[in-house]
């Protein structure tokens, strides 16, 4: 696909990850329309990227709505060839997990497929959904060491047996949204020309896009490398455990997924090992000399044996071989995660 006058839609722009798909969409000379949930956020993402030319943003309040994308396929659906979706609710705030977590993200990926297919089937030709690792495998089988997760694997939590926390929640959400997806494709296939692609990443951790959005809130996965920062000496910490990934892989692997045709029905675990918060303090005592005696140590050295009994296993090798790049390694991604935070508080 040649990126001359190639439009893309991205749903959701101004979230932690879309921001950096965004850039590099621009980056590499396409024409970005994306959506975001009011007009001030809108004017925001325009004034970050400098009012690009090739940028424009439309509302949508939200994504559960019943017919809550028909407004921008109707009125960009003759252009758009490639639709990026990323937007989908990821926040544990909540104990009405139905409405505020799994039927938002199910309703958000149905009305956009069907906007699709109402008002740009013979244009759009390529589909990526956000999806999740949280797709593949639930919390309670995650620690599991005996099993093991690939490109096949989905988890076995059911619409009832995820409602038992947040936590759960939000990972059937992302279950139940791409089944959905899968779900729509087959049933529509003689009635829309595109293919799909889903881009499953685990812990997300990286900079932000824009060093000044940490003042705003931060992205759940990076909330951990936060916390690690802000520790006490002394003090202990929750040793979260799972796969991880650096967002600007996430990005770039969104770039791929359409641009490479091997990748159509494809879906992309994206992981580059296991990683638990251990680990990570390890390393922000190693790296950052003005934290070290100031933050939490906890057993320096014991990750990975914590890891052995307490992870499943992951085999990713089919996304990697697809993607073709190689992967930041997770010292890189903490420490560029830690840095710009400290950044932020001028406290380097």
């Amino acid at each position: 696909m040649t990126t001359d006058n190639t439009t893309v839609f991205v749903s959701g722009a101004t979230g932690f990850i879309a921001l950096h798909v965004v850039s590099d969409l621009l980056k590499a000379g396409y024409i970005v329309i994306g959506s975001g949930r009011s007009k001030e956020k809108n004017d925001g993402l325009l004034r970050r990227f400098n009012n690009h030319p090739n940028l424009s943003v439309e509302i949508v309040k939200d994504i559960a709505a019943p017919n809550a994308f028909d407004e921008v396929f109707k009125k960009h659906g003759k252009k758009i060839k490639v639709v990026l979706h990323t937007a989908s609710p990821f926040h544990f705030q909540t104990t009405d997990f139905e409405k505020d977590l799994l039927t938002p993200a199910v309703n958000g990926t149905k009305s956009i497929l069907k906007a699709i297919k109402e008002y740009a089937a013979d244009t759009v030709e390529k589909v990526v959904i956000t999806s999740s690792v949280a797709a593949l495998v639930n919390p309670g089988d995650m620690g599991n060491p005996s099993l093991l997760i690939s490109e096949e694997s989905w988890n076995r939590d059911t619409w009832e047996s995820c409602q038992a926390n947040a936590v759960a929640a939000y990972c059937g959400s992302k279950k139940f949204a791409e089944k959905a997806a899968w779900e729509f494709l087959k049933e529509n296939k003689s009635s829309v020309k595109f293919s799909l692609s889903t881009v499953n990443p685990g812990y997300v951790f990286g900079p932000q896009m824009f060093a000044d959005s940490l003042k705003n809130g931060i992205n759940t996965s990076s909330g951990i490398i936060a916390e690690l920062v802000h520790s006490k000496a002394g003090g202990q910490f929750q040793n979260y455990s799972g796969v991880f990934i650096d967002v600007r892989d996430v990005s770039k692997a969104h770039l791929v997924a359409f641009e490479n045709p091997e990748c159509a029905g494809q879906r992309l675990v994206l992981s580059e090992g296991l990683f638990c918060s251990q680990e990570a303090v390890d390393a922000l005592n190693e790296e950052f000399p003005q934290l070290r005696g100031k933050i939490a140590t906890g057993e320096p050295g014991s990750g990975p044996s914590f890891l052995e009994k307490n992870s499943c296993k992951f085999d990713n090798s089919k996304t990697k071989k697809l993607l073709g790049f190689k992967f930041y390694n997770l010292r890189d991604c903490i420490v560029d995660t830690a840095s710009q935070m400290l950044e932020v508080q001028n406290q380097v």
